[in-house]
C-alpha cells in the first residue's frame, strides 16, 4: 500500500495528541507516516519533507504544532498538497495562539485548521479529502460515522449523568 498521509509534529511532546490521528487513519485503513520536524530547529528538513511529499505518494499532510505553530504554514509554503493544522495546547495561551497562527495564513497559502488538540478531526478530514477519489475510504468513513451514531443512540441520558459515557 502507498503511504497517503503524512503526520508531522514539532516535538516529541506532541506525540500523544498526534497519535489520535494515526489511530483514526488505522481505523479507516489509510497508510500514513510520521515524522518529528521543527519549523525552527530543522527548517531544511521541513522544506525537504514538504517539497518531496507529493512525489512520494503523500496526498494530505497533517501538521501538529503548539505555541507559535509555524509548522503547518511552512509545510503549506513548500507544497500544493492540502495541509491540515492541529493546534496543540501549550504555553500560557493554552493553544489559542497556535489556533490563530494556523487559521490566519496569508492569502494564497491556505492551511485548514481544526480545534485545539483535535488530531482525530484532522485525520477524519484527511480521510474525507481522500474519499473524494477513493470509494473504499468513503465506505469505511460512512461505516465509522454509522457506528458513532449507533453508540450515541444506545446511550441513555441518565447514564451520562451518572458518569457513564460511550467510547469515542
Amino acid at each position: 500500500m502507498t503511504t497517503r498521509v503524512g503526520i508531522i509534529f514539532g516535538s516529541e511532546s506532541d506525540k500523544e495528541i498526534m497519535r489520535e490521528a494515526a489511530d483514526v487513519l488505522d481505523q479507516v485503513g489509510v497508510e500514513w507516516e510520521a515524522r518529528v520536524i521543527s519549523a525552527h530547529r530543522s527548517p531544511e528538513l521541513a522544506k525537504e519533507y514538504a517539497s518531496t511529499a507529493k512525489d512520494r505518494g503523500i496526498e494530505v499532510i497533517i501538521a501538529g504544532a503548539g505555541l507559535s505553530a509555524h509548522l503547518p504554514g511552512v509545510m503549506a509554503a513548500w507544497t500544493t498538497l492540502p495541509v491540515i493544522g492541529v493546534p496543540i495546547k501549550a504555553g500560557a495561551l493554552a493553544g489559542f495562539d497556535a489556533l490563530l497562527s494556523i487559521s490566519q495564513m496569508p492569502p494564497g497559502v491556505p492551511v485548514a485548521a481544526v480545534g485545539i488538540d483535535a488530531a482525530r478531526n484532522a485525520a477524519i478530514l484527511a480521510c474525507e479529502i481522500l474519499a473524494l477519489k477513493d470509494a473504499d475510504i468513503a465506505a469505511r468513513l460512512a461505516e465509522m460515522r454509522k457506528a458513532q451514531t449507533e453508540r450515541l443512540e444506545r446511550l441513555k441520558a441518565v447514564d451520562v449523568l451518572k458518569g457513564h459515557s460511550p467510547e469515542r
